[in-house]
């Protein structure tokens, strides 16, 4: 249980930072809702230079890898409950990184999914 544990924290930390790097490369793309076709072809080409965009995919990529890994030894129903200690990671590095803003109750919300994650977890020791 301990290398599932320390394999899921790796990979939930390269998919946070996956997820973050891919937000505000398209936060600096602009609103492609607002895009008509060409301004689309215009980020898509931004995209596949951008730095943060690519760096983001390879953490996403890393992610995966490091999830297929855990799947391939540990029963799914405990594994995949402990992708929800992304939402945690996520909270703080979108106010960190991002600006944004996360309520008290967004913040309730990510303590009562922990307790969650940590019930599951104990649960696949015995």
């Amino acid at each position: 249980m301990l290398k599932t544990v320390i394999i899921m924290l790796m990979a939930v930390s390269a998919g946070t930072i996956g997820d973050i790097l891919l937000a505000k490369g398209m936060k600096e793309l602009g609103d492609l809702s607002v895009m008509n076709l060409r301004g689309i072809l215009n980020a898509a080409a931004q995209a596949l230079t951008s730095p943060k965009l690519i760096f983001g995919t390879a953490m996403l990529a890393i992610f995966f890898f490091l999830w297929l890994a855990v799947l391939s030894w540990e029963d799914l129903s405990v594994a995949l409950p402990m992708q929800a200690l992304n939402y945690v990671l996520v909270a703080f590095l979108s106010q960190w990184f991002l600006g944004e803003t996360v309520s008290p109750l967004r913040w309730t919300g990510t303590i009562l999914v922990c307790i969650g994650v940590m019930l599951i977890t104990k649960s696949g020791t015995s």
